[in-house]
């Protein structure tokens, strides 16, 4: 008689079951899904193709948000619904040029001029502060008006702040350990550019500016100790500055209680874009069908556009934004990380992360999770500057994606076809093809028949193929 087994108090004999492993045609689908993923995104190119095609798609959204949600106001103001669309079509054609500008010039030249580009920023954001060359807008004296065209120094200095800074940072990596050589002479030039922005005044781009000077201390390497105490003196630094101004503490206050604020007051643009976005529901009202910009929103088709496109495209739109500006996240950094130059390096992180978190900001006191504090949304919201800036930056990022090693001799092999040479895809010198370089220089190349090796020759030639006498030979 066999034993039974022993058994411990409520267990069962049967074998333990496993559940299969996933089969048929939807795990089939998505093994060939990610398959075909992560095969894209092993191209030479794909960095490229991302930046071209997320930086198209805001662009695109962005000029059809702004016809939409300006409308009203333009033909209020100007007696044209589309005199507003109008300026942003005329500042996006000129960011386009900016954006071939960006994407053609080499980086070592763009390098050798961020010098110049911040005493420039420098020596605009003093001068706009002289009553009669600067215009005072919305209590600030940011802009420079010239005719029907404004622009605002502010946009120039992040953007000189990033490639200047990152100049300075990749020639210090060995010695960044030490806190002086990590801070000087970026964080004086920082606190220079604060105080001209801070005097307009113009909180909003100064934290635009710190984020700029955050990321690259960051991505420099700078110590975390000494980040973390920048940041916390940042921090206090910009509630001494919320409190220190009228309308700045009446949009704090209607942030920690907006119940309790006056409606309104300096909770009303908040409540409104909520009351806006809660009317757009899942697919929304229809474009160009929004109750909101019917002079109920302030801004609506600058600072609170998001609130207008949730409203007309619904949680379905908004969430496409936030995806779109996740994929530009993804690939700056993606072309950060891919990338061999420090310089390079250092510039398209802090870009990437500058516009990021201009996004988040946004978005964030739009849908009530942040305090008001007037930062444009890049790409999509009304205003030249800005676009123009940013168009700049995806010029830049397009610029680096270029320079990844495999996109290096991906081009150089077939970045020659006409396309190619009028979106400036071609490689500078330094990259292009050894035997276009060897044909300029005088050089015979191994591959031309000049430049064979001695043995190739001394090798006796080749008879001729013809035909064979007596045969026909193929037509």
């Amino acid at each position: 008689m066999n034993r039974a087994r022993a058994r411990r108090p409520g267990t069962s004999s049967r074998p333990a079951r496993t559940s299969p492993p996933a089969t048929g045609a939807g795990a089939e689908l998505v093994t060939k899904g990610r398959a075909l993923l992560t095969a894209w995104l092993a191209r030479p190119l794909t960095s490229l193709h991302m930046v071209l095609g997320v930086f198209g798609l805001l662009i695109l959204l962005g000029l059809v948000m702004v016809l939409s949600a300006s409308s009203v106001e333009s033909f209020e103001q100007d007696g044209s619904s589309y005199s507003v669309f109008g300026r942003q079509l005329v500042f996006c054609l000129a960011g386009l040029l900016v954006f071939w500008v960006g994407m053609r010039i080499p980086p070592r030249v763009l390098r050798a001029l961020a010098p110049a580009a911040l005493i420039g920023s420098v020596v605009l954001l003093a001068l706009v502060l002289i009553p009669g060359l600067g215009q005072l807008r919305g209590g600030a004296r940011s802009w420079f008006v010239f005719g029907p065209v404004s622009v605002q120094p502010a946009e120039l200095a992040k953007v000189a702040m990033a490639l200047w800074g990152a100049h300075v940072l990749a020639a210090r990596q060995r010695v960044l350990h030490n806190w002086r050589q990590a801070l000087s002479p970026v964080l004086p030039v920082a606190l220079v550019l604060f105080t001209l922005i801070v005097v307009e005044p113009d909180l909003g781009t100064a934290m635009s500016l710190a984020i700029v000077v955050a990321a690259l201390l960051f991505f420099a390497g700078v110590p975390m100790r000494l980040l973390s105490a920048l940041t916390l003196g940042s921090l206090l630094g910009a509630v001494v500055l919320g409190l220190s101004a009228g309308y700045r503490q009446r949009r704090i206050a209607s942030f920690l209680a907006p119940d309790s604020s006056d409606p309104l007051g300096g909770a009303y643009q908040a409540k409104q874009a909520l009351y806006s976005l809660a009317d757009g529901g899942l697919f929304g009202v229809g474009l160009g069908q929004g109750r909101a910009k019917w002079s109920y929103l302030p801004n609506a088709h600058n600072d609170f556009i998001y609130a207008i496109i949730g409203e007309e495209l619904g949680m379905v739109g908004a969430v496409a934004v936030l995806v779109l500006f996740g994929l530009l996240t993804y690939v700056g950094l993606r072309i950060a990380m891919r990338n061999t130059d420090p310089w390079l390096k250092l510039v398209v992180a802090s870009l990437t992360v500058w516009m990021a978190g201009q996004a988040v900001i946004n978005i964030g006191y739009v849908v009530g999770l942040l305090p008001v504090t007037g930062i444009p949304l890049p790409l999509v919201s009304s205003g030249g500057s800005a676009l123009v800036s940013a168009m700049f930056v995806g010029g830049v990022l397009a610029n680096a994606a270029r320079h990844e090693p495999e996109a290096i001799t991906a081009l150089r092999t077939h970045g020659q076809g006409r396309v190619a040479r009028l979106l400036g895809l071609r490689l500078p010198d330094p990259y292009r093809s050894p035997i276009a370089g060897a044909a300029r220089s005088g050089t015979p190349h191994p591959r031309t028949p000049s430049g064979r090796s001695a043995a190739a020759r001394s090798a006796p030639a080749r008879p001729a193929q013809g035909p064979v006498p007596g045969q026909r030979g193929k037509r």
